[in-house]
């Protein structure tokens, strides 16, 4: 059985075409490594910084945010990662965001712009969305801090995991 080696796709990703909310996301990468091979400290801090750059506030989108959540569904999926259920607190955030449509709403010049962050949001949403069969597997973890944050995201999703 051939071994699967998590984040290999990250490398098929323009992340310096991409913005957070610092600049270039050229760093996310090293943040999702971190993540998935790091201690249970070096994770927890990786994600920290990881959250401030894609979903800043828990509620503020980038550019950056739809190219990284496959990344962190897959890292939701690996045992050996310390911080999954955290991972799906932040997934839980992006597929609530509602931020950029909320201002466009007030303002649709907003939608007009060469950057526009309504659509930033949007597809980040989407990109939780494509992955929610992951749900399943999930929901049946024997660790509850996981089922119970996999719950609340399947609600956010409004799908019932089976």
């Amino acid at each position: 059985m051939a071994t699967i080696t998590p984040l290999t796709g990250a490398a098929r990703v323009d992340w310096s075409g991409l913005r957070d909310s610092t600049g270039s996301a050229t760093a996310i990468p090293l943040l999702l490594n971190s993540v998935a091979w790091g201690s249970p400290e070096t994770a927890a801090a990786a994600l920290k910084d990881l959250r401030e750059r894609i979903c800043q506030y828990g509620f503020v989108v980038e550019q950056a945010t739809a190219a990284t959540v496959p990344f962190l569904w897959e890292l939701a999926r690996l045992p050996r990662v310390t911080c999954r259920a955290q991972i799906l607190h932040l997934l839980k955030n992006i597929a609530d965001t509602r931020q950029w449509e909320s201002i466009a709403g007030a303002y649709p010049k907003l939608l007009n712009h060469r950057e526009n962050p309504a659509a930033w949001e949007r597809a980040a949403r989407e990109a939780v969305h494509a992955h929610r069969d992951a749900l399943d597997a999930l929901v049946s973890e024997d660790d509850t801090e996981i089922a119970h944050a996999t719950a609340e995201l399947a609600r956010t999703l409004g799908r019932q995991p089976c």
